[in-house]
């Protein structure tokens, strides 16, 4: 693959428009183009502003930027051409601004000539695009294969019990999936006269999958046979490179300092993702439980101006906020911390499995209540249990941190995380190189 005597082959990326799902196709990215690929990102204008300085100069020879440009509609002006602070009501109008753009994406492909299309799972009709140009594709996964077997068995086999009891879902989060399928299913009917938009899979045998055999293992192969597919874990990438590339605002640097004064895995960090807000009374629950628990704590989810009154006040320098982007790679890497309060987001997970941090898993919807079970299951984190009504509460939230951090099972599961982190490490080394050998067959050559 290395020799200089072989082409280089040119890898089309096509991630959904959503911080989450670009981010593994930059690490995959990476990896690849140690691997005689030279790969090109394609997005919207805005993502693409965001993610430039996280891709080192070492890299500006092999993976280049791309811009996908969508119709201006009158709700949709250009910074709003990503899910990354889209108000809700807005995301069915990008939806059809990206639909209304195939166009342009076919004169991309028809412009590069790639020797094969790497697209998000959300686009599945862009392998379409692809097939028509002689390009062949395949299918990206930036979720675990947990989720989607979970979801898949519903669609293929309603009624039926999910064949693995460590993901049983309590009574709420079964109807947040129950419902999120409905939607799903609803959705598909209204679209049955072009129906390639919502496949899933495109039109190949292969879906790639931003995740390791080492915690997903069966559920690759349950989806496998659900789906009839050949899945590939790509191994568990994550950012080795922000130490190098990192430019911090004024309340970032300020919270890494305030790190730098803490004992050993005396803090714990929250963080619900960067697309996911907090309501008030989960941000007063939220609050007050983090109090109660009497640890150190460094939030990053921007929730500052919903804080309880005096909340800041009584807690003085015990925790910090940051309202705007936390970093939140060497914030988890750093020797304070000693619990990571998630919504188990995928990106987040695979993060605090890498830099060897407990998780408090507190889902909110979509996939994360089956990653908090995997969570459970890999015993690399404690899940917050629900009450009855399906609320989080103080009380619980408190307990849990309180075990983790300073409690004996904190102690049993940072040992088992650490070791987790190792055996995923040397997994996933394995298996990139594996996906880089199967990309190079693929490939038009």
């Amino acid at each position: 693959m290395g020799s200089e005597n072989k082409k280089c082959l040119k890898v089309l990326m096509f991630p959904w428009l959503a911080h989450g799902h670009i981010s593994p196709f930059i690490e995959l990215a990476k990896k690849l183009s140690q691997r005689n690929f030279h790969c090109y990102i394609c997005s919207t204008p805005v993502n693409l502003n965001s993610i430039k300085n996280k891709i080192p100069e070492k890299y500006s020879v092999s993976i280049h930027l791309l811009e996908f440009h969508l119709p201006t509609l009158p709700e949709l002006p250009p910074h709003y051409h990503t899910t990354n602070g889209l108000p809700l009501d807005l995301h069915p109008a990008l939806g059809q601004a990206v639909k209304m753009a195939k166009p342009n994406f076919s004169n991309l492909v028809k412009s590069l000539q790639p020797d094969l299309l790497v697209h998000d799972i959300f686009q599945g009709w862009a392998a379409k695009v692809a097939s028509r140009h002689n390009i062949p594709s395949v299918t990206f996964m930036s979720s675990g294969a947990t989720m989607m077997s979970y979801f898949c068995h519903l669609l293929i086999h309603p009624g039926v019990k999910f064949p693995f009891p460590a993901i049983e879902l309590d009574k709420f989060e079964l109807l947040m999936a129950v419902g999120y399928m409905e939607d799903y299913k609803n959705e598909k009917e209204k679209n049955d006269d072009n129906e390639e938009d919502l496949a899933f899979w495109g039109n190949n045998d292969i879906i790639l999958v931003s995740s390791s055999r080492e915690i997903e293992g069966k559920y690759m192969d349950y989806l496998s046979e659900l789906t009839n597919k050949e899945i590939i874990p790509i191994g568990v990438l994550v950012d080795q490179d922000y130490p190098c590339n990192q430019v911090y605002d004024d309340d970032s640097e300020i919270i890494m300092e305030w790190l730098r004064a803490k004992d050993e895995f005396s803090t714990v960090f929250v963080s619900f993702g960067s697309e996911y807000f907090l309501n008030k009374e989960e941000i007063e629950e939220m609050a007050i439980g983090l109090e109660l628990s009497n640890v150190s704590k460094g939030r990053g989810d921007g929730n500052r101006r919903g804080a309880p009154k005096g909340f800041i006040e009584r807690v003085g320098d015990r925790g910090k906020i940051v309202e705007k982007w936390a970093p939140q790679a060497e914030i988890l890497n750093h020797s304070s911390i000693g619990g990571f309060v998630s919504h188990c987001g995928w990106n987040s997970l695979k993060e605090s499995i890498d830099y060897g941090v407990p998780i408090i898993a507190m889902p909110m919807h979509r996939d994360q209540p089956m990653n908090a079970k995997l969570v459970v299951e890999l015993g690399v984190g404690v899940e917050v249990k629900r009450d009855d009504d399906g609320k989080f509460r103080r009380e619980e939230i408190s307990k849990v941190i309180r075990d983790v951090v300073i409690g004996e099972s904190g102690e049993n599961v940072r040992r088992k995380v650490g070791e987790k982190r190792e055996s995923v490490r040397l997994r996933s080394r394995e298996e990139v190189e594996e996906v880089a050998h199967k990309l190079a067959q693929l490939c038009v050559v």
